[in-house]
């Protein structure tokens, strides 16, 4: 799997806000940014979820949605930074990769699915409209199947540059709302409180219910 090398330390100095490394980045490469980032690599159930985003030009550079990397935020923040995203995005979209997905094909090949699937219908808008742009990946790979000429990978990009912080956002969020949806076709497994993840009240309930049909057969129970 090739590893991206972007050597942005001195065009995204730390001490940039998020808006502002966006200003900067979108100045620097003249073209709209696709902020990508996915949540629910781990857990033991449940889909892995995708969003692609695209904030409105000319967002005030002190705007203060409270914005940051999912998460570093709690729950209560996230639920209501997600509710107001959508008037701050030109185009936002997600995508999911099923468990059944997960086992056939791996977690990392899930990922990159979910991640397809996110933004799919925004390049074909940007693409319609003949508007070049760059993706901008959480991370420090690209995703498989996409020129890797059209993506920048930036490790911890959820929490330095907007796009990609909103992107974490619906994504987190969207899954979360997913995970406790699913205590009411599977209400022995409470996934209404750990979304999937491996706690031991999770684990204690696989062991006496056994695997339902959103469980990821083909990760570990440690």
């Amino acid at each position: 799997m090739p590893i991206a090398v972007f050597h942005h330390a001195a065009l995204l100095p730390r001490n940039l806000s998020l808006l502002q490394a966006e200003s900067k980045l979108k100045e620097h490469l003249n073209c709209v940014l696709i902020g990508v980032d996915e949540a629910g690599r781990g857990p033991l159930a449940g889909p892995v979820v995708a969003a692609a985003v695209v904030l409105k030009n000319g967002l005030p550079l002190n705007l203060n949605l409270g914005l940051d990397d999912s998460k570093k935020l709690p729950e209560k923040k996230r639920e209501q930074i997600f509710e107001k995203l959508p008037d701050y995005c030109e185009y936002y979209s997600i995508g999911e990769a099923s468990a059944q997905e997960i086992d056939e094909i791996g977690i990392l090949n899930a990922d990159f699915l979910a991640m397809r699937r996110a933004l799919a219908p925004i390049i074909s808008q940007l693409d319609e409209k003949k508007l070049p742009y760059k993706i901008l990946v959480d991370g420090n790979l690209y995703i498989k199947e996409i020129d890797k000429n059209l993506q920048i990978p930036i490790i911890k990009g959820d929490g330095r540059v907007a796009c990609i912080a909103a992107a974490s956002v619906f994504a987190k969020v969207h899954r979360d709302r997913l995970m406790v949806k699913f205590k009411e076709q599977f209400p022995d497994y409470g996934f209404e409180k750990h979304k999937g993840y491996g706690t031991r009240a999770h684990l204690a309930a696989i062991k006496k219910f056994g695997d339902c049909e959103i469980h990821r057969k083909s990760f570990k129970r440690d």
